[in-house]
């Protein structure tokens, strides 16, 4: 007998940004503009890879991590492409990336507790925030250099054919990475300090 399965916000939320991909579409067919008609397309099966990837390999994803994949797709994808946000807000781009140098931190963190998770010894918290930190810098490069091939072979103005533009988005989504490695490790040190003071009350009684 199969279990009931507990939805959550986050799987209303994936729910709704599936129903609204597919109204976009529709409406977009009708108005006759191909480009925003296929790109919703494109979000469902990005919303597809990432569940069926998570769900073959088993990743322990947590809440927050899913929830900043979920916005950050409904706020590039979405609010950005489909709803021309580029148009009437201004640096939205920079936000884009400087929330996804968070997102990338939290996925290094994770890639390195799985590649870690079948060994004995513990990594240490500094090793763990300066890898997250690095390979979110890293994978800000390589996003950049994605977006400097396709802008040469489709002729595209990804990068807008700016040493300046590109700099600018792999300097924040560093700036968003590191942030999140200071105040990660912030937030280590004050629940250690207030751990090892409960063990030590423990111990007086």
């Amino acid at each position: 007998m199969k279990t009931k399965r507990n939805y959550g916000f986050n799987d209303y939320f994936e729910l709704f940004l599936c129903a609204l991909a597919v109204i976009c579409s529709i409406y977009f067919l009708i108005k006759g503009d191909m480009q925003r008609t296929l790109q919703p397309i494109l979000i469902i099966l990005v919303l597809t890879v990432i569940k069926v990837l998570i769900k073959k390999s088993r990743i322990p994803i947590s809440t927050g991590l899913r929830f900043s994949i979920l916005a950050f797709i409904f706020v590039t994808m979405f609010f950005a492409n489909e709803f021309k946000g580029y148009s009437f807000i201004p640096y939205l781009d920079k936000i884009e990336h400087l929330s996804s140098g968070v997102i990338l931190f939290y996925i290094g963190s994770l890639i390195l507790e799985l590649i870690n998770k079948n060994e004995t010894n513990k990594l240490n918290i500094k090793t763990i925030i300066l890898f997250s930190l690095f390979f979110a810098i890293a994978m800000a490069g390589v996003w950049e250099i994605y977006e400097f091939t396709t802008d040469r072979l489709f002729g595209l103005r990804s990068q807008n054919n700016s040493l300046v533009d590109t700099m600018g988005d792999i300097i924040c989504g560093s700036i968003g990475a590191l942030f999140t490695s200071i105040y990660t490790y912030r937030n280590f040190k004050v629940n250690f300090k207030v751990s090892s003071e409960v063990i030590g009350d423990s111990d007086n009684l």
